[in-house]
C-alpha cells in the first residue's frame, strides 16, 4: 500500500505545475528574439533607462522653479534675555501744569453762565537722572506668516527648460547607443554558437565515418587483407578526431555561456537557437556610400545633441546679464505676551480692539534684480562656453573621418571574408571528394591506408578553415551593419 502511495505522489508531483517548472525545459530563440531579450534584461541597460527617468525628473525640477513658491511659518519663542536700549527722559521735556482758578460767589449769584478759560504754565525743569535702560520687548512673542513668490522673468530659467529637455534627449540617445552595443555583442555571440554547433555536427559525422572505416579495416586485418599498421594509423586519426571533438564541445559550451551572459540570461537555463547558418544573408551592398547618412550613426546623433547643449549653455551664460523680476507677497500675524499661556491664548480680529495680543500685517511687491558688476565672472564663463561649443563643432569633422574609415574597413573586411569563404567552401568540397575516393580505393585494394589518413587529415583542416572563414564573414557582417547604423533599428 505504501509503495502504491509513493508512486501516486511521485506522479502527482511530475504532473503538477511545480513539477513542470522543476524540469528545465529549453527556451527557443532566434537572433532577433535574443536581441530583444537582452534589451529587456541586460543590467547596464536597466541602469541607462533609470538615467533617462532621472533626466525627465530634472525637467520637472527646473520647471518647478518657475511655478509659485508658497511657504507657511509658525513660531513661538521666549525672550529669556530681553533686548534693552538707552533712553533719556529729558529729551521729551516736562509736562505742562494747569494753573489754579477761582469761581466767586458773585458769579454764582448772578445766574449767568460762567466761562472758564484754563491756563497752563511750564514748571521748572527738574534735574534728570541721565540715560535709563528700558526694554520694548515682551517676554514672549509669536508669529504666523504665509509667504509667496512668483518668478515673472528670468532668461536663465527659460533657457534652462530647453536645456533640460535636450539633456533628456541626450540620456535617451545614450541608452540607444548602449542598446546598439548590446545588439552587436549578442549577434556575435549568437553566430559563434551557430558556427560551433554546425562544426560539432560535422565532427560527429566524421567520427561515425572514420569509426566505420576503422572497424572495416580491423575486419580486413583479421582476415589477413590489411596490415596492422593500417589499423593503427586509422586509430590514431580517430583518437585525434575525438580530441578535437572534445575541444569543440568545450568551446561550444563556452560560446553558449557567453551568449547567455550577453543576453542577461541565467547560466543554468537551457536555450535552443532557431536560426540556421544557411538562412543568414550577407550583403556587401549595405556598405554603399551613396545611401549612407551620417545621422544614422548614434555617435553622430549624440554629438549633435551635445552641440545643442553647448549652445544652450552659452545662451544661459549670456542671459546672466539680463535682469530678474519677482512678485513677492507676505501675510501673517505677530503676537506678544508676558507669559507662555498668554502668547498661546490668541486674541485677534477686527472686533477685538481692547485686549488684542496678535496683530496682522500684509505686504505685496515687485522685486527687480539688475546685475551691475560681478568681477567679470560671467565674461570668463562665456569664454569657456564658446570654446566648448567650438570643440564640439570640431568634433564633427573627426567623427565623420572615423565613420568613413569604419565604412571602408568593414566593407573591405566583409568582401575579403566572403572571398575567403567561397574559396574555403570549394576546398572543403574537394577535400570531401578526395576523402571519399581515397576510402573507396582503399576498400577496393587499389589505394593505401596512408592515403586515407592523409585525406581525412586534410578534410578536418578544410572543415576548420571553412568554419573559421564563415565566422569571420558573419562578424564582418555585424561590423558593417554597425558601421552603416542599421544593426539595430526600431
Amino acid at each position: 500500500m505504501k509503495k502504491h502511495s509513493s508512486l501516486l505522489l511521485a506522479l502527482f508531483v511530475l504532473l503538477s505545475p511545480f513539477g513542470v517548472l522543476a524540469q528545465d525545459s529549453p527556451r527557443t530563440f532566434s537572433l532577433q528574439q535574443s536581441i530583444d531579450y537582452a534589451l529587456q534584461n541586460r543590467v547596464n541597460l536597466k541602469v541607462n533607462r533609470n538615467e533617462e527617468e532621472i533626466g525627465k525628473a530634472k525637467v520637472g525640477e527646473i520647471r518647478a522653479m518657475g511655478l509659485p513658491q508658497i511657504n507657511a511659518n509658525a513660531e513661538v519663542g521666549n525672550n529669556f534675555i530681553q533686548q534693552k536700549t538707552l533712553f533719556d527722559p529729558s529729551s521729551f521735556g516736562t509736562a505742562s501744569q494747569l494753573d489754579p482758578f477761582v469761581i466767586t460767589p458773585e458769579q454764582l449769584a448772578s445766574g449767568q453762565p460762567i466761562v472758564l478759560s484754563p491756563t497752563y504754565s511750564q514748571p521748572e525743569p527738574q534735574p534728570s537722572g541721565g540715560l535709563q535702560a528700558i526694554s520694548f520687548v515682551q517676554p514672549y512673542n509669536g508669529g504666523l506668516t504665509i509667504t509667496g513668490s512668483q518668478l515673472l522673468f528670468d532668461g536663465s530659467y527659460l533657457i534652462g527648460l530647453k536645456a533640460a529637455k535636450t539633456y533628456t534627449e541626450l540620456s535617451r540617445k545614450t541608452t540607444a547607443q548602449s542598446e546598439i552595443e548590446v545588439a552587436e555583442q549578442v549577434s556575435k555571440a549568437y553566430y559563434s554558437v551557430l558556427v560551433n554547433r554546425e562544426r560539432m555536427e560535422l565532427l560527429l559525422q566524421n567520427m561515425v565515418r572514420l569509426d566505420t572505416l576503422l572497424k572495416q579495416t580491423q575486419v580486413m586485418f583479421d582476415n589477413g587483407v590489411a596490415e596492422k599498421l593500417d589499423v593503427d594509423r586509422l586509430r590514431v586519426s580517430f583518437n585525434n578526431l575525438n580530441v578535437e571533438k572534445q575541444k569543440t564541445e568545450r568551446l561550444l559550451m563556452l560560446s553558449e555561456h557567453l551568449l547567455k551572459f550577453q543576453m542577461g540570461m541565467n547560466q543554468n537555463e537551457q536555450l535552443v537557437l532557431t536560426d540556421k547558418l544557411s538562412e543568414v544573408e550577407v550583403d556587401v551592398e549595405k556598405g554603399n556610400r551613396n545611401n549612407f547618412n551620417y545621422s544614422n550613426r548614434i555617435e553622430y546623433s549624440l554629438l549633435e545633441t551635445q552641440r545643442d547643449l553647448a549652445l544652450l549653455d552659452l545662451r544661459n551664460k549670456r542671459s546672466g546679464y539680463l535682469p530678474k523680476l519677482y512678485l513677492n507677497g507676505r501675510y501673517g500675524y505677530i503676537g506678544v505676551g508676558r507669559t507662555f499661556s498668554d502668547i498661546m491664548h490668541i486674541r485677534a480680529g477686527r472686533d477685538n480692539t481692547t485686549d488684542r495680543n496678535y496683530f496682522d500685517f500684509g505686504y505685496v511687491g515687485v522685486q527687480l534684480q539688475v546685475p551691475i558688476f560681478d568681477g567679470l565672472l560671467k565674461h570668463y564663463q562665456i569664454q569657456q562656453s564658446k570654446l566648448t561649443l567650438e570643440n564640439t563643432k570640431i568634433g564633427f569633422e573627426g567623427l565623420k573621418q572615423s565613420i568613413d574609415l569604419q565604412l571602408e574597413q568593414s566593407s573591405t573586411d566583409l568582401t575579403n571574408s566572403l572571398d575567403v569563404l567561397t574559396s574555403q567552401r570549394e576546398n572543403l568540397e574537394l577535400a570531401e571528394e578526395i576523402a571519399r575516393v581515397a576510402k573507396i580505393k582503399f576498400q577496393e585494394g587499389v589505394g593505401s591506408n596512408l592515403e586515407v589518413v592523409t585525406a581525412e587529415t586534410d578534410l578536418r583542416q578544410a572543415q576548420t578553415n571553412y568554419y573559421a572563414a564563415m565566422y569571420d564573414a558573419l562578424i564582418a557582417k555585424v561590423n558593417l551593419d554597425k558601421a552603416t547604423g542599421t544593426l539595430l533599428t526600431k
